[in-house]
């Protein structure tokens, strides 16, 4: 079995810790690549960044049916560009704020979400509703660590988000904690000691969620919405996705 994992920034390092997460969760045999698209923004942190690196994420899972990956796992919280992946993907698309929400409502009643930035806390509401977890998410926190210091300055940033997880569990009544950012997957553990609560990493959810359906043989419908696109020129700096 063959999964891609897809970085929508352009970071490689940070790639490679969603890297290991993702190796970390997966079964025997199965082999993980995870990989960054060739362009777009470094991190992603607005609606702008969002759509920039969607096509990005459009262009690596075009590569991956070519190259006969069995799924793929979208590693960024926002879920860029995942209804197209799944239009592309024959196999089970799968992102890692979808993945996780579904996965600590499995450990319990309800949970918080915790990410980075509070200007990304209105994306995190939208998809909590979207995926039809609005009564279990009770709360929507952020520790102000632009992406980039998660990986530039690692304990600097575990130090922030520890502090507002913290706080989290003082205010709250939750049951576990989602982290709001790919880049926090290598902090998961030492938080779950330290806090003594279930605490999800999307990225390592969304693999062994891939893994599951790929092994009972479920993949991404193709009768009406996600079916394949049709043919459609496409001009200017977008046409090399011309569709024949």
């Amino acid at each position: 079995m063959k999964i891609k994992v897809i970085n929508p920034n352009t970071t490689w390092s940070m790639t490679h810790t969603i890297e290991q997460a993702a190796r970390a969760a997966a079964g025997d045999n199965v082999e993980i690549v995870a990989t960054s698209p060739s362009m777009g923004p470094v991190s992603i942190e607005s609606h702008s960044d969002e759509t920039l690196a969607a096509v990005g994420v459009m262009d690596e899972v075009h590569k991956g049916e070519l190259d006969g990956y069995d799924g793929y796992v979208l590693a960024c919280f926002g879920d860029p560009g995942l209804r197209a992946a799944q239009e592309l993907a024959q196999g089970p698309v799968i992102g890692i704020a979808q993945a996780a929400f579904h996965v600590a409502t499995l450990v319990g009643r309800s949970f918080a979400i915790v990410t980075t930035l509070g200007r990304t806390l209105g994306r995190a509401q939208d998809l909590v509703d979207e995926y039809g977890f609005s009564r279990q998410c009770v709360a929507y926190r952020a520790c102000e660590v632009p992406v980039l210091d998660l990986d530039e300055h690692p304990d600097v940033a575990y130090e922030a988000l520890l502090s507002e997880c913290q706080e989290t569990l003082q205010r709250y009544d939750v049951d576990s904690i989602v982290l709001g950012c790919a880049g926090m997957a290598g902090m998961c553990d030492r938080l779950e000691q330290a806090l003594q609560i279930p605490v999800i990493d999307g990225v390592a959810a969304a693999t062994t969620l891939v893994e599951g359906l790929v092994r009972i043989g479920a993949r991404t419908s193709k009768w009406r919405e996600f079916a394949n696109p049709g043919t459609k020129e496409v001009i200017g700096l977008l046409s090399g996705f011309t569709r024949q």
